[in-house]
């Protein structure tokens, strides 16, 4: 099915079309927002509320870019509502939701799995996704773009809708500050 019969079959409100675009998006969308929200159960709701929205808005798609962007973008976007919606909560929320009842830390890095990282690179792995939740907001986009999802910096500018060179630089700046904070997490 090529991509123009895929957007046609959705507008028309074709089932299988919209099965067919669950199936072959469905690990790249919880992919990309795990990168982001880092927690496997809101990866999961927010791929559903991307197909939803997708649903939803299918007829709104103007087509100015490629279907698979325009849901790397809806993705991003409503992982970062969540992630958005967390911080806007009381800080006693917020520490609560990081250390749980027993102030034991919820986040715990052996627990941590990427379906896209080789069993025996986890403990590495966790190290990195650690420290990439520890960048600013439009650098962790765009790395977990562009380094988890494989997107080339092009279609990471559409995703979050800004220039190449804002993505050269957020790139820089993410690879720059993941380095510092490995090298003191090392320490």
């Amino acid at each position: 099915m090529t991509e123009q019969e895929l957007i046609q079959g959705l507008q028309n409100g074709d089932e299988n079309a919209f099965k067919y675009l669950v199936d072959t998006y469905k690990d790249r969308i919880f992919n990309t927002a795990l990168g982001i929200v880092q927690n496997a159960e809101d990866a999961e709701d927010v791929a559903q509320e991307v197909f939803i929205q997708v649903y939803r808005s299918i007829n709104s798609f103007k087509g100015e870019s490629k279907l698979s962007t325009w849901m790397y973008r809806i993705a991003t976007t409503r992982s970062l509502d969540l992630l958005r919606s967390r911080k806007s909560k009381k800080r006693f929320g917020f520490v609560q939701r990081l250390f749980g009842d027993e102030n034991e830390p919820i986040y715990e890095i052996p627990d941590f799995n990427h379906p896209g990282v080789a069993l025996d690179k986890k403990e590495n792995a966790a190290k990195l996704f650690n420290a990439i939740a520890k960048l600013p907001e439009n650098q962790k986009i765009a790395f977990t773009l562009h380094k988890l999802e494989d997107l080339s910096y092009q279609e990471v500018s559409e995703a979050m809708n800004t220039t190449l060179a804002a993505v050269e630089s957020l790139m820089h700046r993410a690879k720059l500050n993941l380095r510092k904070i490995l090298e003191k997490d090392a320490s």
